[in-house]
């Protein structure tokens, strides 16, 4: 056992003595992590169990993610409660709710019922008041998708572009922003997908987690995020009629939504901003971070953005540098499978 697996420990040890928790006298077990430094263990109790969270200070600024669990916690979105906490050390000790992720529960047949749950927790933080929340503002949407101009096209698939590739990126990039910023704003949890979404013994509902990086943002955001999921793909006719369905559901909350056509729109062109951001993260994750497991999910993620991207005019120019240079250099590259990406294209 490491040192600060050690110190974890033994704080763990701590807050059950002080709090009278019925923790088992043994040690804790890994939970698998996520794609940052954090790094999760289950504390087994007597009648329940929790989460250890060891989150180094100088990697990791816990403190939005208290805030954030706070504020959601007592306005009834189903987040973790928290048992304990040490900034300083950078140790918390959370609710567990347990090992249930909603990816492997989707299946053709549960998809509407368990999306079901996700719109209606969706719904939930969509009406938090939104204000405390960084805003999601040009220059991190700018930010976040140079990320794919930088890690995926540069670092991983060493290509070099022309000025003319760059005018195109930097045009349909203005294009995405415009977008994003004529929705609605409100809170959005920034990472709501299929890994991020826990099925729980008790109550209904579906739990969330790792949302310390929620902003004041699109109101489309998080429902791409949820139904263009790098981990699972479904078929576009079904993701648009749940497009539609949410719409709907924030025309009944009075929020001022477009037209079906103009918001299925605003749907893609956010998809294609976040893809983007994916796109560039996966890759600095493996490249930088060692972290291989995201690769797989690559082809998947630039399906969404070609397909996307072949659909609109104004998005043209990208589906013409996508298919005449990225799509090539990502079939050839050695990490990649060509017929996989193949099927992810179509």
């Amino acid at each position: 056992m490491g040192e600060r697996l050690q110190q974890l420990q033994g704080w763990v040890v701590e807050q059950a003595a002080e709090q009278k928790l019925s923790l088992l006298d043994e040690p804790l077990q890994p939970v698998s992590g996520d794609a940052s430094f954090r790094r999760y263990f289950r504390a087994r109790g007597d009648l329940q169990n929790w989460i250890a969270v060891d989150a180094p200070p100088d990697k990791e600024n816990s403190q939005p993610f208290v805030d954030i669990a706070r504020h959601w916690h007592a306005e009834g979105v189903r987040v973790p409660a928290l048992v304990a906490l040490d900034l300083d050390l950078g140790f918390m000790l959370l609710e567990d709710f347990g090992d249930q992720l909603l990816l492997p529960a989707l299946s053709v047949e549960t998809a509407d019922a368990l999306y079901g749950q996700a719109f209606s927790a969706l719904e939930a933080i969509q009406s938090i008041e939104a204000a405390a929340l960084p805003d999601y503002d040009e220059a991190l949407l700018r930010r976040e998708m140079d990320l794919f101009d930088e890690w995926f096209v540069g670092q991983l698939l060493q290509l070099d572009l022309t000025e003319t590739d760059v005018n195109t990126l930097e045009a349909a990039k203005k294009v995405l922003v415009a977008s994003a910023e004529s929705q609605p704003q409100v809170s959005v949890h920034r990472d709501y997908h299929s890994r991020n979404l826990m099925l729980i013994e008790e109550g209904d509902g579906l739990g969330i987690i790792d949302f310390q990086d929620a902003v004041r943002g699109p109101v489309t955001y998080d429902l791409v995020s949820l139904l263009r999921d790098s981990y699972v793909r479904w078929p576009d006719e079904r993701v648009s009629g749940w497009v539609e369905g949410y719409r709907q559901r924030l025309k009944g909350k009075e929020v001022p939504v477009v037209d079906e056509v103009s918001f299925l729109k605003q749907f893609d062109f956010m998809g294609m901003q976040r893809q983007l951001k994916v796109l560039g993260i996966f890759s600095r994750l493996y490249l930088r971070d060692g972290k291989s497991g995201y690769l797989n999910d690559i082809p998947r993620t630039l399906g969404y953005l070609y397909r996307a991207a072949a659909r609109y005019p104004e998005s043209a120019e990208l589906y013409r540098l996508l298919d005449e240079k990225v799509v090539p250099a990502l079939a050839a590259h050695t990490l990649f499978d060509a017929q996989a990406l193949t099927r992810e294209l179509g």
